[in-house]
């Protein structure tokens, strides 16, 4: 068991499958830095979208690069992914959350007690697929009103990690949020859960 863990140290998240969900008006770092934090743990990671396509980032007020959708909605499904990774952008979300595939979407994971991170107004998607009840997290501030509403308990913090979702407040808490999102989308792994059922064995 040992041997294993240690085979798992430089890439622990490696057999994993993790669904970033975004559409038009992502806020750029908040997509491309977490990736690159997943991939380097050793995760594949999906661009999932509303359709087939690039999507445009945001990035200083303006409109930013493209990033490749891997699968459109229409196909995506939870049972396929190991987590998923909500970014932020004020566009991005607010188009999302009308659309019903996109919301059920989100809505699964938490169905099938998979882990989620979301940064900044990813949390939006939260509200809107109604899985916040007594829940803390935290978010863009101006969302925090509407988390209350949806019945989630709003903190003022860089990382807030409430049974598997992990939230944070804006790019500047992204390292915080990438370490934090890492660490449970290892607690929430097939080997990590194999792992304790054989220390309580």
């Amino acid at each position: 068991m040992a041997k294993q863990a240690q085979k798992r140290t430089g890439a622990p998240l490696r057999g994993q499958t993790v669904a970033i969900l975004a559409t038009h008006g992502f806020e750029e770092d908040e997509l491309l830095e977490p990736r690159k934090a997943l991939e380097a743990a050793g995760a594949r990671t999906v661009v999932i979208g509303p359709e087939q396509g690039k999507i445009r980032g945001w990035k200083a007020g303006n409109w930013a690069d493209e990033v490749p959708v891997d699968v459109s909605l229409d196909d995506a499904r939870a049972h396929d992914y190991s987590a998923l990774m909500l970014p932020g952008g004020v566009l991005n979300p607010d188009r999302l959350r009308t659309d019903q595939r996109a919301v059920a979407f989100v809505r699964s994971f938490f169905e099938h007690s998979k882990p989620v991170a979301a940064i900044c107004h990813g949390p939006i998607m939260l509200i809107e697929a109604n899985v916040l009840k007594g829940r803390r997290v935290t978010s863009w501030p101006s969302l925090k009103t509407d988390v209350g509403n949806a019945g989630g308990r709003w903190a003022d913090e860089a990382v807030v990690v409430d049974r598997g979702l992990v939230t944070s407040r804006k790019p500047a808490d992204i390292p915080a949020f990438n370490e934090r999102m890492i660490e449970e989308f290892v607690e929430a792994s097939p080997a990590s859960q194999q792992d304790r059922s054989t220390i309580e064995l």
